[in-house]
């Protein structure tokens, strides 16, 4: 690699930092003002709710983490977890079968996001253009399928697994913690993390110093269908059920805000996963907090959507990457 690039790389490492911690003041200043004006907030269940609402957040934030790293986007990400949802519950309810249910959804996951990573990593397509269709794609598939009504009778031993505790703590938010710390190792610690910043940062440079580029960018995008599977997967046994309704275009938009408010650039080639996972948390707080105001919930996409702006702007102007 030229040395041009390392010193990329290093000065992207150290500005990396600085936006998941800012997201990190930001959680403290929501929680600051709860505690002025509703210091009953502060309830352990409260907390335990929050993380577990947050959860599947997470789990998808980490996931377009990857993709936007790499430079690219997945608007298909969480119509993918609904139509991997709706394809395993299906098969668990005629069958039972909670194991190869939950096998269908990552596998599903999975293909979607084989699709996306070979259109885009090999067939140079444009990231943005291939999931849109995706997600019309995927979206109207779980539709079809489910003719717009919920799919229920999910066997009891699946369900009850996502409302057992561990020391204390959901299934669901032991789920997305250790995904999130996976892929924190898989980005900060290997070999491929390093490319993927590479190919973000500059993708030509990163040819020129034989990263196999379109093998890193195809991956990220498995990577994140994989994710999608194991959402399905999570929300599957929260909710008991699995629909079309599952995704929407404002959870896109919440994925999106918990990545870029976390520190993903949203040019590629910069942010932390664990800042993505910060930002996911950061947006379920926000929300929770809009709601006890008795925010409207247009007011409340308006904030979300004018934040995204905002933290995109500081991106660019701001020097997130060199």
């Amino acid at each position: 690699m030229t040395l041009a690039a390392p010193l990329s790389l290093a000065v992207t490492a150290r500005r990396g930092w600085l936006r998941p911690v800012v997201t990190a003041v930001l959680i403290l200043a929501i929680l600051g003002i709860l505690w002025t004006f509703g210091p009953s907030f502060f309830r352990i269940n409260n907390f335990i709710n929050i993380l577990v609402q947050s959860s599947s957040l997470v789990i998808l934030a980490t996931g377009m983490a990857l993709v936007m790293i790499g430079g690219g986007i997945d608007l298909s990400l969480p119509f993918n977890a609904a139509l991997s949802a709706v394809l395993g519950a299906m098969y668990m309810r005629a069958t039972g079968d909670p194991v190869i249910g939950s096998l269908i959804m990552l596998l599903s996951g999975l293909a979607i996001g084989f699709f996306n990573g070979i259109a885009v990593g090999y067939l140079k397509m444009i990231p943005f253009v291939v999931t849109l269709a995706m997600m019309t794609i995927t979206n109207g598939a779980a539709v079809w399928l489910t003719g717009s009504i919920s799919i229920s009778n999910i066997p009891p031993k699946f369900v009850d697994l996502f409302f057992s505790r561990h020391l204390g703590v959901p299934m669901s938010v032991l789920i997305a913690a250790t995904t999130s710390l996976l892929l924190i190792v898989v980005m900060s610690e290997t070999i491929y993390g390093r490319w993927l910043y590479a190919v973000g940062i500059n993708i030509k440079a990163a040819e020129i110093a034989r990263v196999p580029t379109r093998r890193v960018l195809t991956a990220s995008y498995v990577l994140a269908g994989l994710i999608g599977g194991l959402t399905a997967i999570l929300l599957t046994g929260r909710l008991a059920s699995a629909s079309s309704n599952l995704a929407s275009p404002s959870m896109v938009l919440d994925v999106v805000s918990a990545c870029v408010i976390g520190g993903i650039s949203i040019y590629g080639g910069a942010g932390r996963v664990w800042g993505a996972a910060l930002g996911a948390l950061f947006i379920t707080l926000l929300n929770n907090a809009l709601n006890a105001a008795e925010i409207s919930l247009y007011v409340n996409q308006m904030i979300r959507g004018g934040m995204i702006v905002v933290f995109v702007a500081l991106d660019r102007f701001g020097g997130s990457r060199s």
